[in-house]
């Protein structure tokens, strides 16, 4: 399917009347970094540190920039810091269907659809899927239409009790790992509309007669129980009575200097066994269609 664009979530106001010395610091505690270990990577001196901290100096353009980049402030948020400061905007926020992003859009639909038939999707920062291909749609086989409505997200799909959720034979497990992948990307952005997503997909109820542990005896054992056959924690999911094994990769933009370029990533899912991966090539000639609607 075609790359689209998806709607943006809803942002909190920059807050600009904190000033940009309470934003540096909330981001440095974050890090757990004192002023000095910031001072030292970012070639400054920790007296500096706290002057900008507390309002008694004004940052340079440039060295606030250094200090977002030691402290891993997403690009977004470097935009709000330096309004805080009272520059411009550094980092352009171009629209996906833009003619400059054309490259972008078509390296990710060739990178999808070039790992068919396993399946890879493109999502957005609060995991609206803005591209998948023919495997992914293989696995939505049989989902509600209620929830394959656009704009269709990712997290909510796997984890809802209608959804993927109870074809997931290790469900306990999965959802303990993309519960703390989300967990993580809250810590790192500090973003309320991923806050209130967590919550949401948290509160999902189990589906009915879902084991305490995975049937099968693979990934999701408590460390150490016996050996996992697998390299990485699989997502086991049943298919048409049998069940497939797949591990997840996701990918980002290097050093991204546009916010649309750097919030989109690409999951794809590597079959974790020969079963898997045999069963998926004898499917390659059967048509699925999918889509997300813009």
């Amino acid at each position: 399917m075609t790359i689209v664009p998806t709607r943006a979530a809803d942002r909190p106001a920059t807050p600009a009347d904190q000033g940009v010395g309470p934003l540096l610091r909330s981001w440095r505690e974050q890090r757990r970094l004192s002023q000095l270990e910031l001072a030292l990577r970012a070639g400054s001196s920790a007296r500096h540190i706290s002057f900008v901290e507390t309002g008694r100096s004004r940052p340079s353009e440039e060295m606030l920039l250094r200090l977002a980049e030691h402290l891993d402030v997403p690009v977004r948020e470097r935009n709000a810091l330096l309004l805080a400061a009272g520059y411009a905007p550094r980092y352009p926020e171009t629209p996906l269907d833009d003619p400059a992003l054309a490259a972008l859009r078509e390296g990710m639909q060739r990178l999808i659809q070039g790992y068919e038939p396993y399946p890879a999707l493109v999502m957005n920062a609060t995991y609206d899927v803005m591209a998948a291909n023919q495997g992914i749609a293989m696995l939505l086989d049989g989902i509600p239409d209620s929830l394959l409505a656009a704009p269709l997200n990712g997290l909510r799909l796997t984890l809802h009790p209608e959804g993927l959720a109870p074809r997931i034979r290790n469900l306990r497990a999965w959802r303990g790992h993309l519960l703390d992948r989300l967990e993580r990307q809250i810590a790192l952005r500090r973003w309320e509309p991923l806050r209130a997503l967590y919550e949401d997909v948290a509160a999902y109820p189990l589906p009915p007669g879902t084991p305490e542990e995975d049937p099968d005896g693979d990934g999701g054992r408590e460390p150490g129980a016996a050996a996992s056959p697998y390299f990485a924690l699989p997502m086991r999911i049943e298919h048409e009575g049998r069940v497939l094994s797949f591990v997840s990769s996701v990918s980002t933009f290097n050093t991204p200097m546009d916010v649309t370029v750097a919030e989109p990533a690409i999951e794809t899912f590597l079959p974790a066994d020969p079963a898997t991966v045999t069963y998926l090539h004898s499917r390659m000639t059967r048509p699925h269609e999918m889509s997300t609607g813009t």
